[in-house]
């Protein structure tokens, strides 16, 4: 299987790679919106024209991030479902793939899906054995994470990730992280899009997810 990992797009929609799935890792929407009509307008105007340029045969799913709001009360209704499976603390499966899909990060600011442990860990306890790719907004402890006051991940993330060993895990936020990491067995994914000025910087990260592991097909700078 293909699948093509984006993140912290704010606005930017990026021409998305032939790829079997497209996991989308948060922070949608033109940046730093709080106007929640103005967010579900875009939603179901800008961003449902790029998802329904994709071909029939590509699977997305996505969560939401900090700054989308839009999503704090759950997903927002549509007169036609967009195209895609959105997840918050939920699972799907794709080609018996099965995916686990939760917005939450450590208080970062006064932005959309911040918790404190210990209910952060709580929520990563939601995490059903045997998921297969976890998709995330904010990265683990030590991966991804990095800032001027050093790393912003979630320490309880790390734990679970280290425990349930996912073969994926998907997660953006901090846009310096871009890059693809290894966490034992576990292939982890910042799949930023933007720079620390949210400009469009990086690529879509492609996978090929097989038998033997997740291959690395595409990564780096625009």
């Amino acid at each position: 299987m293909r699948i093509c990992c984006i993140a912290d797009m704010h606005g930017n929609l990026p021409d998305v790679p032939p790829c079997d799935l497209l996991l989308l890792g948060g922070d949608l929407g033109p940046k730093r919106s709080r106007d929640v009509a103005a967010a579900r307008f875009w939603l179901d105007t800008t961003f449902r024209a790029w998802l329904e340029t994709l071909p029939r045969t590509t699977a997305v799913v996505g969560v939401a991030g900090n700054h989308d709001f839009v999503f704090e009360k759950g997903h927002p209704k549509f007169d036609r479902p967009l195209p895609w499976t959105y997840l918050q603390d939920s699972a799907t499966t794709v080609d018996g793939l099965s995916i686990w899909g939760t917005p939450w990060q450590p208080t970062f600011y006064n932005w959309a899906f911040n918790l404190d442990e210990p209910v952060l860990a709580a929520k990563w306890d939601l995490v059903p054995d045997g998921t297969d790719v976890l998709l995330l907004h904010g990265p683990p402890f030590g991966y991804g994470d990095p800032t001027p006051r050093g790393p912003v991940g979630s320490e309880s993330l790390l734990r679970r990730i280290e425990a349930l060993q996912p073969r994926l895990a998907v997660a953006g936020h901090i846009h310096s992280g871009y890059g693809v990491y290894k966490i034992g067995a576990t292939t982890f994914v910042n799949a930023a899009h933007v720079d620390e000025g949210y400009q469009p910087a990086n690529r879509p990260v492609l996978l090929d997810l097989t038998d033997a592991g997740v291959v690395a097909v595409d990564v780096g700078p625009l």
